[in-house]
């Protein structure tokens, strides 16, 4: 679409279909008055060849009804659905004059003969002027999609390195943090949440133990058995995890998630002690989605158990410590082999 100022009539092109010479030259001779760039074509063929082979740039296309070969109407449909210009139609007939079947064509405006020259320029000028407008719609438009895709891009490279902060105190639990998204956005996609869902759960399960750069590298991989306030040290993560991430924008409950991802169904996780669907739908999932990956790898204190015995664990406690809905989504993915474990 040409880049125009409405101030300058000589950048637009304007072009004149209409069998009869007399009206056509009068009409060229009034729009080129005007100011404006007129081609002019004597038919709905020709005008599509000029189109088509001329590779011309038409704003406007004003054209009679009744012509020989082409209607005004479909030479309208035509032009809407292969070229890039608007259309005015024009008519001497008053049976023509059907204002819904023209305008259902995808002409911009419509008129009877005969032709007054000064409500002609109106009325071209009107069209150019909504043009302009829509041109600069959407250039505002692509522009604002650009943007958003940046936003998009810096967001995910964020939550990328954000990711691997976390995972890099932590070398036993390398790639736990992908591992938890995969099975969580798994068992989201086989329970048919929205495909908006799942992208915040992607991001809330890719950062979920963000907060475990706060806990000291050697109750991390501590071998032996931890005490009691070395837990609450570990627990106090999902705190951290919150804090971290309260004051990031983000279309998501990131942070909430990510607080409440170690509550439990019966009010006995933490740190919240919140129960049944006070937790968020998201957070359930995940803890869902810890314990199989938990589990089923290898940890300093202990060798991995296995998947057999950490579907036999939630399975166990399912409606208990875990989302029935939830837990039944996982079990299903797993007997159909659709779990997997890297």
């Amino acid at each position: 679409m040409n880049q125009i100022n409405e101030k300058s009539p000589e950048r637009f092109h304007i072009m004149v279909v209409e069998d009869d010479e007399l009206i056509r030259d009068m009409i060229q001779q009034n729009i080129e008055w005007a100011g404006y760039k007129c081609t002019i074509a004597k038919n709905g063929e020709e005008a599509l060849k000029i189109l088509t082979h001329d590779r011309k740039k038409v704003d406007v296309i004003i054209t009679d009804i009744r012509m020989p070969g082409l209607s005004g109407i479909e030479l309208t449909k035509k032009i809407k659905g292969n070229y890039d210009s608007d259309v005015i139609v024009m008519t001497g007939f008053a049976e023509d004059f059907d204002y819904e079947k023209v305008i259902e064509s995808g002409a911009s405006d419509f008129f009877q003969k005969p032709i007054n020259p000064k409500e002609l320029i109106l009325r071209l000028k009107r069209v150019l002027k909504e043009r302009i407008l829509f041109a600069e719609r959407n250039r505002a438009y692509k522009e604002l999609k650009k943007n958003i895709k940046k936003l998009q891009n810096a967001q995910e490279q964020t939550v990328a390195a954000l990711a691997s902060t976390a995972e890099i105190r932590d070398p036993y639990t390398s790639g736990h943090q992908k591992n938890v998204t995969k099975i969580a956005c798994s068992i989201a996609e086989h329970m048919g949440l929205s495909a908006e869902l799942i992208k915040g759960l992607r991001i809330a399960g890719l950062l979920h133990d963000i907060g475990k750069i706060s806990v000291p590298a050697e109750i991390l991989s501590k071998p032996g058995e931890i005490t009691k306030d070395e837990r609450n040290i570990i627990e106090n993560h999902c705190r951290v995890g919150y804090d971290i991430l309260k004051g990031i924008e983000f279309q998501w409950p990131i942070a909430k998630i990510v607080l409440q991802h170690h509550e439990k169904m019966d009010g006995s996780g933490y740190p919240l002690g919140i129960q049944g669907e006070e937790i968020l739908l998201e957070a359930r999932i995940l803890a869902v989605a810890d314990v199989i990956e938990a589990m089923s790898s290898h940890r300093p204190y202990r060798a991995a158990l296995g998947l057999d015995e950490a579907l036999a664990e939630i399975r166990k406690n399912r409606g208990v410590l875990f989302d029935p809905v939830v837990v039944d989504a996982c079990l299903e993915l797993a007997a159909n082999d659709k779990l997997i474990i890297e």
